[in-house]
């Protein structure tokens, strides 16, 4: 079975179609590219052919590179790996440079083959790259089509000439949104920034028609004729030097420098335009290679792509249980949580009772899925009929009879254990046998939590993030009763929400919240020690974190970092930690500096609750040191306590599989994704390193970086924990 077949139709047009076997959508491998350019070689060879045209047998053309085989190419280039990528890109770029000649005479550019391509739907990626080097990109009137170049995402560029071949065709500054951001158009939108020529309504025919009439100079690209000069200006130019000074500033204060694909890709682009079009494709090779090399790239795309996919398609699901799709949901709690949660269910066209003790409760939290469709419709996302469907899904109520019918409930009230079991019990009194029952809590045991329920083995924990519409993780939580069926309802349901699940064990704080904390304490001990709060926020900032510790606990409220304190303490006893922290917080709760919701915290706010600056009062009351520690010190402590965290919830069995581990700490709350997450961070600097720096930080700073055995013992056998605790490792079996 191939990917590419070739059909000479009695006009002479050779149609290529890329459809790959048992896939629902085409992406390229090692193994296609050759059948790729054999075809290319056949057509032109051919004189009954007088052009060619690529299309796809699928309702998309195709959605990029296989990022398995990117995630393995390294691996695969043998004793001189950067050698074996970069010849491994230069065959890539010769056979699209090929299709872009399409055998022409280098000197009179007369002669040649057209060749365009026919889009049905969705190119991205290499699903671009390909069609950008042929002579005229023809795509269906498809508004659900995504059209570009997403690499950026996965810690990669497009490295297969559509970094060369966009900034030639558009110019630096009009491409720097599809390759620094990632953007995606729908194709009138792709057509009208100059991506794509046309979009039509029957692709395949259209660009058939063009390539009967296509003259040679029609196939000429722009750059390879005679006085091209780029759009916009080369570096050289007054227009075009001022562009690559803003767009270096652009790039380093977006990225603080630790994405090594955003900058690599700036100096492709920038090199490049210095250079012939030959010369650039090699350049973009090398930098390319560059990025391949660098391991911030291979953890990236597994942890962001292969391990986040697989989590997504039910790597982690009990085997032997049938589908637990959810029909009827209940949401318990109409507040922020509950109405987002509404909202998400009722966009997969879930029936959502929504519940609270007040209706008018109840229908401001309907409200918020109606004023969220309304903005949709407003911004053209969403038609008014889809609108309308949507919000009517939800059923506003304060009657619990209502819940009848329901498959899963999940509660969302407040996090008292009382009121929890209040509802649990007024749910179970309502619901059939079989109904699964969900609470939506973030510290509170579900073990402890289940005993309020009549079928403990039916009892779950379902964390989502807030915003929940915007959060993209969700954490399930096994009680220590939990069976599986109840572990495939929420796994089935997060997937029809379209979010990305993990599955841990019952434990403080579960997962998530338990790395987290650390790092928010971590950075108002070091206000307490005097360190400078710009230098903690910017530290966090500039090795990958998206807010700061001092920021974050801002946003997230100190009184609730007070609660969650006093019932940390009340709980542990005399082997609480955090005495230290809990000063600079009580503090804060009695001046009343309660975040951004108070327009007072670490920071200052104006009366619209924007941030005006750190705090003079918290710098006042914790005077800064006069001699301050370095920067990857300070990094240091706020990696580490969160990354040992992390090891020991997978040496207590809180998680199960490091794939969640790091999935989990990106998506949830941000960490580092440069790093693939905070084991893929551990592996990165290796485990013998990582044992002697928490040896060194726990001497300096405390037992909270003491090396967990684990980890010790990694660092003795020189091991890594992807090529120990990977599902397809030789250790793992």
């Amino acid at each position: 079975m191939t990917d590419f077949t070739m059909e000479t139709g009695a006009d002479g047009v050779a149609v290529i179609t890329w459809d790959c076997p048992g896939k629902s959508m085409n992406v390229m491998t090692l193994e296609a590219w050759d059948e790729l350019d054999q075809l290319i070689d056949a057509a032109l060879a051919d004189d009954a052919v007088k052009g060619v045209v690529i299309t796809s047998g699928k309702d998309s053309f195709a959605g990029g590179m296989d990022l398995k085989v990117i995630a393995r190419m390294k691996d695969m280039a043998g004793d001189d790996p950067a050698r074996g990528l970069f010849d491994g890109i230069m065959n890539a770029h010769r056979i699209m440079r090929k299709i872009e000649r399409a055998g022409m005479d280098p000197k009179t550019l007369k002669g040649g083959k057209p060749i365009a391509t026919a889009l049905p739907g969705t190119a991205l990626g290499i699903g671009l790259e390909i069609p950008l080097s042929t002579h005229r990109i023809f795509c269906a009137d498809n508004p659900k089509a995504k059209i570009g170049l997403p690499e950026i995402m996965v810690g990669i560029f497009p490295g297969a000439g559509g970094t060369t071949r966009l900034v030639r065709k558009m110019g630096a500054m009009a491409a720097s949104p599809l390759l620094l951001e990632g953007k995606l158009n729908d194709p009138k939108k792709a057509k009208a920034a100059g991506v794509i020529d046309e979009v039509v309504e029957d692709p395949l025919a259209a660009a058939r028609e063009w390539v009967l009439q296509a003259k040679d100079a029609d196939i000429v690209k722009p750059w390879d004729a005679k006085g091209y000069k780029m759009p916009g200006g080369a570096p050289y130019h007054p227009a075009g030097f001022m562009t690559f000074v803003g767009a270096s500033a652009m790039v380093n204060g977006k990225t603080k420098g630790v994405y090594p694909a955003a900058k690599a890709l700036l100096s492709a682009v920038y090199e490049g335009a210095l250079v012939p079009f030959d010369t650039a494709l090699k350049i973009e090779a090398r930098w390319f290679t560059n990025v391949l090399m660098n391991p911030s790239s291979g953890a990236m795309i597994r942890s962001l792509f292969i391990n986040k996919e697989a989590l997504e398609k039910g790597a982690v699901r009990p085997a032997d249980v049938p589908d637990q799709k959810v029909k009827k949901l209940g949401v318990l709690g109409a507040g922020m949580m509950g109405a987002g949660i509404a909202l998400v269910s009722a966009q997969a066209g879930i029936e959502v009772v929504l519940l609270d003790q007040k209706q008018e409760a109840a229908d401001k939290g309907k409200a918020y899925s109606a004023d969220y469709a309304a903005k949709g419709v407003q911004k053209k996302k969403i038609t008014q009929e889809k609108a309308d469907e949507m919000v009517g899904r939800i059923t506003a109520t304060t009657e619990y009879d209502a819940l009848k019918g329901c498959d899963l409930v999940i509660e969302a009230v407040f996090e008292d254990p009382k009121i929890k079991a209040e509802v649990t019990r007024a749910v179970d009194a309502v619901t059939d046998a079989d109904c699964i029952f969900a609470t939506n809590t973030s510290t509170l045991p579900i073990s402890e939590l289940a005993k309020a329920s009549k079928n403990a083995e039916q009892f779950i924990g379902i964390h989502f993030f807030s915003p929940v519409e915007k959060m993209m993780l969700v954490e399930i939580i096994k009680g220590k009763e939990t069976g599986d069926r109840a572990v495939a309802k929420a796994l089935d349901f997060v997937r029809q929400i379209r979010k990305t699940p993990i599955v841990v064990n019952d434990a403080r704080f579960f997962y998530a919240n338990r790395c987290i904390i650390p790092y928010i304490n971590e950075g108002i001990r070091m206000v307490k020690e005097g360190v400078s709060p710009a230098l903690i926020e910017n530290a966090a900032k500039m090795v990958g974190m998206p807010l700061g510790p001092l920021q974050l606990v801002d946003e997230t409220s100190i009184d609730l970092g007070a609660k969650i304190a006093r019932a940390t303490k009340a709980g542990m006893g005399d082997a609480y930690p955090d005495g230290e922290v809990d000063e600079v917080i009580f503090w804060m709760e009695g001046e009343g500096r309660l975040g951004r919701k108070a327009k007072a915290g670490f920071y200052d706010y104006d009366e619209k609750g924007k941030r005006t600056g750190l705090s003079e009062a918290v710098k006042a009351r914790y005077p800064q040191a006069e001699v301050q520690p370095d920067l990857i010190e300070v990094q240091h402590r706020l990696l580490f306590v969160q990354s040992l965290e992390a090891v020991r919830a997978l040496e207590e069995g809180v998680l199960e599989d490091i794939r969640e581990g790091d999935v989990g700490a990106i998506l949830g709350w941000g960490f580092a994704p440069w790093s693939g997450g905070p084991l893929s961070w551990l592996d990165m600097i290796g485990a013998p390193y990582a044992a002697e720096r928490c040896d060194q930080l726990a001497e300096a700073h405390g037992p909270r970086f003491t090396c967990p055995a684990l980890l010790r013992e990694m660092a003795e056998k020189t091991q890594s924990f992807y090529g120990r605790f990977a599902p397809d490792s030789a250790a793992a079996a």
